[in-house]
């Protein structure tokens, strides 16, 4: 099989779907959210990816679904009493939730499978998107595993399970940007490698607050501790609250007082960070990397912004949506940023109308461009 050829109008059109993706996967982080803290995730007490694309559409249908919900632990102690009309409101957030992560596996799959027909495709591209592909496909299984734990002997999910799975999620939306960026010819040329490491550990610590953001929805940790800048009474809790469980390192993931002080301080650390990475990239004189490093910290800061404000109104709806949007834009400065600063691998950048063989030809002096 010869290699693919990505010339620019092919590239343009994979460019165009690998946004679309990403907006979708964006849309399912905030349905996702809105599921959570509207506490609809265990509305739907079974998992059929095919069956299950189709809401009740008679009463007695409904009735059905209904009648399974109020045999769970969440219904018997949150909900009782909860009249019919309200648990469509629950199950629609749920199922518009399965719904979008369907619609974004196919949306993925057919046109991938499209440009493989027309071998648009090169080598390094094509076991990239495959790899992100059963990434998605694991995600759905991850919701599935995530939702089950909260059906036997508790009210609510599993908060590990749930940070698994936002986690996973923005793991897919990171190598999707990250792809998205490879495609383009734009970078920040001659960064020193400092700035490239400094922005690969920013990215890495976005994405650990974003870990300790959902133990802390997964635990309502922000539903207490409602003060800024103290938390319980003082800047640094004491090692006894700090501590209370045992064995010790179950406090990092499941003591709210913990998991909130945990999720403060590395806001910190991303905020400081952050700032020093711009101080940094303008010693550095790289207007590409100084530019990155701007819109990072301004991003940066607006969350932590809009975090406080959260946790002082004790995260209602709208904040705490807003919260979480606004914690998918730091992730996605921070990995176009990451990205612009690599280096560039000429394998991957094939220029208009020459196929991957031919690039790496011309990169060891093998051959000219096609």
């Amino acid at each position: 099989m010869t290699e693919a050829r990505t010339t620019q109008p092919h590239v343009a059109a994979i460019r165009l779907w690998l946004v679309a993706i990403a907006a979708l996967l964006v849309a399912m982080v905030l349905v996702g959210g809105a599921t959570r803290l509207t506490e609809s995730g265990l509305s739907i007490v079974e998992w059929q990816p095919v069956t299950g694309t189709l809401p009740p559409l008679s009463d007695a249908q409904w009735q059905v679904q209904f009648d399974k919900y109020r045999a769970t632990p969440q219904y018997r102690q949150l909900h009782a009493g909860m009249r019919l009309s309200e648990f469509k409101t629950i199950y629609w957030w749920e199922w518009a939730h399965r719904l979008l992560g369907r619609a974004i596996g196919a949306a993925f799959l057919l046109p991938f499978l499209f440009f493989l027909w027309r071998g648009w495709v090169t080598a390094w591209l094509r076991v990239r998107l495959w790899t992100i592909f059963a990434l998605g496909a694991l995600q759905g299984a991850v919701g599935w595993w995530m939702v089950a734990s909260g059906l036997v002997n508790r009210v609510e999910v599993s908060q590990y399970r749930l940070a698994t799975h936002l986690v996973l999620a923005c793991a897919i939306f990171v190598a999707i940007v990250w792809t998205l960026q490879s495609l383009s010819q734009r970078g920040a040329g001659d960064a020193p490698p400092r700035l490239r490491w400094s922005a690969a550990g920013l990215l890495a610590l976005v994405l650990l607050q974003i870990y300790l953001g959902a133990l802390v929805a997964g635990l309502h940790a922000g539903l207490i501790y409602n003060t800024w800048p103290l938390i319980d009474g003082s800047l640094v809790p004491s090692a006894n609250a700090l501590f209370a469980n045992m064995p010790v390192w179950r406090n990092l993931f499941a003591n709210t007082l913990m998991v909130q002080f945990d999720h403060r301080m590395v806001a910190y650390a991303v905020w400081i960070f952050a700032l020093l990475h711009v101080v940094d990239a303008a010693r550095s004189r790289n207007a590409p990397a100084l530019n990155g490093a701007l819109a990072l910290a301004a991003a940066v800061t607006a969350q932590a912004a809009l975090g406080i404000l959260t946790l002082i109104y004790v995260a209602p709806l709208g904040l705490a949506l807003a919260h979480q949007g606004m914690a998918i834009a730091v992730l996605t400065v921070a990995v176009v940023h990451a990205q612009r600063l690599a280096p560039a691998v000429p394998e991957q950048r094939p220029l208009a109308g020459e196929s991957g063989v031919a690039a790496n030809a011309r990169v060891q002096g093998r051959g000219s461009p096609a």
